[in-house]
């Protein structure tokens, strides 16, 4: 090689250096962190599963996922590094379905309070209330579960007129599908013995045909037309109050099923005053009448699809919520053969009944699949599922879409033939998940395990089929129906235990039980497919936005019934601490 090819070399050679110098250096400095976490049990939910010891973050981003001294490598004099000392990080937990906001709580009688436990308690709160209102003024309350009262029966009316002559009252159940009013109330509602059931409702009677108070699914609207609505400040005051206890219990991401334009724009003036630190994926409310979709349609397509979002994936106008049917704990969903009542009784002749007429519920769901929006249905009965995956089977047939999602709220007793036809919907169209709550096992499961009885209670929230048919399912609450922390709902699918054990402490069984690691995807990557956001977030990976959660315990080896104390220590969402109790 001639003098001038060596010295080209060498100057090459250096030139090579400098650049990988350079290149090291600015490598360095778009990696080095904001945020450090060293010295924990890092439970990634990657596919994998695997397990790091820390997590680095910049921009709100998880830049470095691993060793300990690894992470510290990335820290310049501005990085804020945190010794978790042994503590455990998870993705932010998610909820799939629940009803975000406090304001009830806040401004009204809670009536799940677990020392509620006979009616005599009930009446007493309703009492306190009317002992600071003016005569006239109306009484409310919810939370309220006959499964958790000594009684074993509905709340009445006659209960509450002793408390409350010159008052109305109304007090929602805790599913939220039947309510109770007090003779009051039904007299300003003119709820008389002539009055007829609705349809898609029930006017519970006594045995003279008098109504009790006790108003199921579309007969509750006869008396809550009435009530008068919470203001927008207290509204609002419940959605702030609902996000910071998200954030106090690990949960950074949430689905809110029936939203109309009011809650809308208080989560988009929330979003723009930088207060909304749970990602907020928003159904709005569904047509019940083959006429009212088109309304319904156009407010959908007045916002973007998703995954298209307002705030860089925080708020997302998410679809559509259907209803197919009512409520286990009123039996008033609809299945294929007649609910029990007491775990051994029947109630003769009921089988509950369709909250939307079957066949416009197949038109309008068609609509919405052909416009491209995304659906999930409320259907609790056997025969609602059967409808509602078929129903999605059909309109995906006739328009092949891959990647709608559409769910299937509750899910409760899927049929055989429906976790089929789920299975194969989810490998050929991206469609038909269970958003599913494992909760009502524990909260409302005594109620449920006399309403089911044997043999069907077996079938309720078949988790270990699913995993073996191959299907991924969303967890979630359906607050206020039960409580949201997640870590409830992470206890429950794996120890699948009432509250109190009226009917024996495993009514359900333990063979649909699954480990702590399904359960964990089901509130993780699992439930962020739902969301749309399973790029994004639902497990700590590079690239992802930095949702995490700290927690005082190693949820992969504690026993399972410790699953339901964890606690969260510090909670990021984006990379921001927003809250912590370190």
């Amino acid at each position: 090689m001639s003098w001038r090819g060596n010295a080209a070399v060498g100057i090459a050679g250096v030139g090579i250096a400098l650049v990988a110098v350079i290149a090291s250096a600015l490598a360095r400095a778009q990696t080095s962190a904001d945020l450090i976490l060293v010295n924990g049990t890092v439970i990634t939910v990657d596919a994998a599963d695997s397990i790091a010891q820390g997590v680095a973050v910049s921009g709100g981003k998880i830049v470095a996922v691993g060793a300990s001294r690894d992470m510290r490598a990335l820290a310049n004099g501005r990085t804020q590094v945190i010794d978790l000392h042994g503590r455990t990080v998870t993705p932010g937990l998610i909820d799939t379905h629940v009803h975000f906001s406090e304001t009830a709580d806040l401004f009204s009688i809670n009536l799940s309070d677990v020392a509620i436990t006979k009616i005599d308690d009930v009446v007493k709160r309703v009492a306190e209330r009317v002992a600071t209102a003016k005569g006239g003024e109306w009484i409310r309350g919810s939370g309220w579960d006959e499964g958790k009262l000594a009684e074993r029966r509905y709340v009445l009316a006659s209960d509450l007129d002793k408390v409350a002559p010159n008052n109305p009252v109304w007090l929602e159940h805790t599913t939220g599908h039947y309510g109770v009013a007090n003779s009051y109330a039904l007299k300003l509602a003119e709820v008389r013995k002539v009055t007829p059931d609705p349809p898609a409702g029930t006017i519970d009677r006594d045995v003279q045909g008098n109504p009790t108070g006790v108003m199921k699914e579309a007969a509750q609207g006869l008396v809550t037309r009435l009530v008068p609505p919470f203001t927008r400040d207290q509204q609002r005051q419940g959605l702030v109050k609902m996000i910071e206890d998200f954030n106090k219990e690990g949960m950074t991401g949430a689905k809110d099923p029936g939203i109309g334009q009011q809650k809308w724009d208080l989560y988009a003036e929330l979003l723009k005053e930088g207060k909304l630190t749970v990602r907020m994926f928003a159904l709005w409310s569904g047509a019940r009448r083959l006429e009212d979709n088109a309304q319904v349609l156009a407010s959908v397509q007045a916002h973007p699809k998703a995954a298209a979002s307002i705030g860089d994936g925080v708020l997302i106008s998410g679809g559509v919520k259907m209803f197919m049917d009512g409520s286990g704990g009123a039996r008033t969903a609809w299945m294929h053969e007649e609910w029990n009542r007491n775990f051994t009784d029947k109630d003769a002749g009921n089988v509950g009944y369709p909250a939307t007429p079957p066949d416009a519920y197949r038109r309008i769901v068609a609509d919405l699949h052909n416009a491209g929006v995304h659906v999930s249905t409320h259907a609790i009965g056997d025969r609602a599922i059967d409808w509602v995956v078929d129903t999605y089977d059909q309109v995906l047939a006739a328009k092949p879409t891959r990647g709608l999602r559409h769910g299937i709220i509750h899910a409760n007793t899927p049929t055989d033939h429906a976790i089929d036809v789920m299975a194969r919907l989810q490998k050929q169209y991206d469609a038909g998940y269970p958003e599913s709550q494992a909760e009502f096992m524990w909260w409302i499961g005594d109620n449920y395990a006399a309403n089911l009885g044997r043999p069907r209670v077996f079938r309720l929230k078949p988790f270990r089929t699913y995993t073996q048919k191959g299907i991924i399912w969303a967890g979630g609450s359906d607050y206020g129906v039960t409580p949201f922390p997640a870590r409830y709902g992470l206890w429950s699918t794996v120890a699948r235990k009432t509250l109190n054990g009226r009917f024996g402490g495993t009514p359900f069984g333990t063979a649909e039980s699954v480990d702590v690691r399904t359960a964990l995807r089901s509130y993780t990557i699992w439930a962020a497919h739902q969301l749309f956001l399973e790029n994004r977030i639902g497990s700590i990976e590079v690239g992802k936005d930095a949702d995490l959660a700290v927690w005082d315990r190693n949820l992969y080896t504690v026993p399972t019934d410790t699953l339901k104390d964890l606690k969260c220590e510090m909670t990021l969402f984006r990379g921001a601490i927003v809250y912590g109790s370190r």
